[in-house]
């Protein structure tokens, strides 16, 4: 179904220090073969708020073109002349929701390029690794939305009423007022779950018209999933108590939704957050990193479930302050969640690196022959 090419073990990338690519980009993906489909969902920061252009309060400083154009870094978003590449064997498309037909809101439809983005989240450094990594076409479709909870907003499907403080809290498609709920989507009332049944009803919708969305596609397949959330989780304590029951059921919903049983997860913790950290944080935390395969805490997710220890690259910021805007702080997150995926795809299992010390490469373009 899928076949990984060209690029080495991460274990040899940390060797070398970098990752040479497969493929720059530049020449059509192999049409004959179904679409590989990366579906990111989370709240704001996957979202993206890396500022792209300098100017503005902070000026140059954190901006992608300050990364890119003045220090040099990450080279292969650009093209020989300097303006933004363009790959044309990943197609890029993000949705929301909004005030689009049926709620949905379309911000991107086109081949993976920075050029037509005002902010970004980790998609581009996920873009690299993977487009890199496989000789298939891919698919970066994003659905998802700012301030929203896996505890309420996101809550998946199958998750039951719980009591917590001498308090009902709701299940799937329950209210405050009636947690236990009626069994079918309230109407004209915000419930539990609403925002995860919106975000996959919109990628399904984008999965449902193949010539719309990647030209020529031959089929989708829903290879992997990424994740990075949990910012409003950290001020409930109920979800923050709750998070890692609910993470667990929502990745086996989503593969379940998604007819997608063999998909990998990549997660990212939250910058600010460390090992042994204490609250609500700290309980979030927690539930990320045990859901890893390496922790062997849930056998199924032995190989096909990873999270990216993501402080070393925060900067000093934070999921709350969106890393002051920073451009590298997105693009570095990416470019390992990538890189992971990559490792789940290709070996069917991260190599034998702590949790915590996921390692990261600098990604370089192939030159060309």
């Amino acid at each position: 179904m899928r076949r990984i090419t060209g690029v080495l073990t991460l274990a040899a990338m940390v060797l070398v220090g970098v990752v040479h690519a497969a493929d720059d980009g530049s020449a059509p993906p192999d049409m004959s073969k179904p679409v590989q489909v990366f579906i990111l969902m989370g709240q704001s920061n996957m979202v993206g708020a890396g500022k792209v252009a300098a100017g503005g309060k902070g000026g140059a400083a954190g901006s992608l073109d300050e990364a890119v154009k003045q220090n040099k870094k990450y080279p292969y978003l650009v093209d020989a002349a300097g303006n933004w590449a363009q790959r044309n064997d990943v197609r890029y498309v993000r949705v929301m929701q909004g005030k689009g037909p049926g709620g949905m809101q379309l911000f991107n439809n086109e081949w993976m390029t920075v050029a037509k983005c005002k902010t970004i989240g980790p998609e581009f450094g996920i873009a690299h690794a993977i487009g890199d990594a496989t000789s298939s076409p891919v698919m970066i479709l994003k659905s998802c939305i700012g301030n929203r909870s896996l505890g309420w907003d996101l809550l998946p499907p199958g998750s039951e009423p719980y009591e917590f403080n001498g308090k009902t809290e709701p299940g799937y498609l329950g209210t405050p007022e009636n947690p236990k709920g009626t069994g079918t989507r309230p109407e004209g009332v915000w419930y539990a779950g609403k925002q995860y049944d919106d975000d996959v009803s919109f990628a399904k919708r984008v999965l449902s018209e193949p010539n719309t969305y990647f030209p020529g596609a031959k089929g989708f397949e829903v290879a992997g999933f990424f994740f990075w959330q949990g910012e409003k989780d950290c001020s409930n304590p109920a979800h923050a108590a709750r998070y890692e029951q609910n993470l667990v059921q929502f990745i086996k919903q989503l593969r379940t939704d998604f007819n997608a049983p063999n998909a990998k997860f990549v997660m990212g913790t939250l910058g600010e957050s460390t090992q042994g950290g204490g609250g609500n944080s700290g309980m979030v935390f927690n539930a990320q990193m045990a859901v890893d395969s390496r922790t062997g805490k849930y056998p199924e997710f032995k190989g096909n479930v990873a999270t990216v220890f993501t402080n070393p690259m925060a900067q000093g910021g934070s999921g709350n302050g969106h890393y002051g805007g920073k451009a590298e702080v997105y693009m570095d997150v990416g470019e390992a969640m990538g890189q992971t995926m990559v490792q789940l795809l290709e070996a069917g299992a991260p190599n034998k690196v702590p949790p915590h010390k996921v390692p990261r490469g600098k990604l370089t373009p192939k030159k060309k022959s």
